[in-house]
């Protein structure tokens, strides 16, 4: 009986990787699996070319657990634990000085990796969830999400430079993720409303697209000029079975959207290399996809 439980579940992974690279259902892009055999990786962010960082979080909010913060090095396929034991690493930025912050959402903390050690740089918030560095101080920028699902509630958006904090928007019902360009936009998924709101640096906030399903992770390109974002309206489903999920990009010029890719079972955050390249995590499937611009 165990043998065969182990040889379902290995038949089911299978079949969810495999489901993570329907290239005819992209544009203008090759779609491949970097990275597999992981463990509900969740967070991503890359820097430069090459260095991929994420998290993984098979046990959510279980303190001392197997979650832990990675750090991936494509070119010599070199992985580095930056951290393990918090119990949901959820999201992921870094900043221009080399730092690493991630927000674990059940224990209410922002944590900074630098040098080599891992310490506190925001405590005592209320379910942290996005994460995003940058605007035109290097401020961090964060969303909080107590109330799930709520109008009008707790819920916040707010930068920090670890001292002075400001909110910068509140009331969403859920600001899942956030991302910030160099000259301060700053823009975030709102997952159960179905839009993507913008806030330019001036303080004006608009609703940049609605209509959406299910908005969860959010990336800007390096350039300013090209805002990435997943939905999952049917998380863990693939397309071939239904699933209704994509990954996709807004051209912030011409107000055009392209499909990156559709049918991963769980593509659940996004980012962007300065070489185009776009990589996503797939919770579900326990896999890190690619995507390169065919031109």
């Amino acid at each position: 009986m165990h043998c065969s439980g182990r040889l379902t579940a290995t038949i089911v992974t299978c079949f969810l990787v495999l489901s993570v690279v329907p290239s005819s259902f992209a544009e203008g892009f090759d779609v491949e699996i970097v990275l597999q055999g992981l463990d509900r990786p969740t967070g991503i962010a890359v820097r430069g070319n090459n260095n991929l960082f994420f998290t993984e979080i098979p046990d959510p909010g279980v303190f001392g657990s197997a979650n832990r913060v990675v750090k991936y090095q494509l070119n010599s396929d070199k992985m580095t634990m930056l951290s393990q034991g918090e119990p949901e690493p959820i999201n992921l930025a870094l900043a221009e000085d080399g730092s690493v912050y991630w927000a674990c959402r059940t224990a209410g903390v922002i944590l900074e990796y630098s040098d080599g050690e891992v310490a506190p740089f925001l405590t005592g918030l209320d379910r942290p969830t996005g994460i995003a560095s940058g605007g035109l101080d290097g401020e961090i920028y964060f969303t909080q999400v107590p109330e799930p699902g709520v109008f009008g509630g707790a819920n916040t958006v707010e930068r920090s430079d670890g001292f002075n904090g400001e909110i910068l928007s509140s009331g969403e019902p859920e600001p899942t993720d956030v991302a910030v360009s160099d000259r301060g936009d700053v823009y975030w998924t709102c997952k159960a409303a179905g839009v993507i709101l913008h806030r330019d640096a001036l303080g004006n906030r608009e609703v940049l697209l609605d209509g959406l399903n299910a908005p969860t992770g959010i990336a800007l390109s390096p350039n300013g000029q090209q805002l990435y974002f997943t939905e999952i309206p049917t998380p863990g489903i693939p397309g071939s079975l239904g699933g209704e999920n994509r990954v996709l990009a807004y051209d912030l010029n011409d107000g055009v959207i392209s499909v990156v890719n559709s049918g991963d079972p769980e593509p659940t955050d996004v980012a962007v290399a300065p070489n185009g390249d776009v990589y996503w995590t797939c919770s579900t499937a326990g896999v890190i996809a690619k995507a390169t611009p065919q031109n």
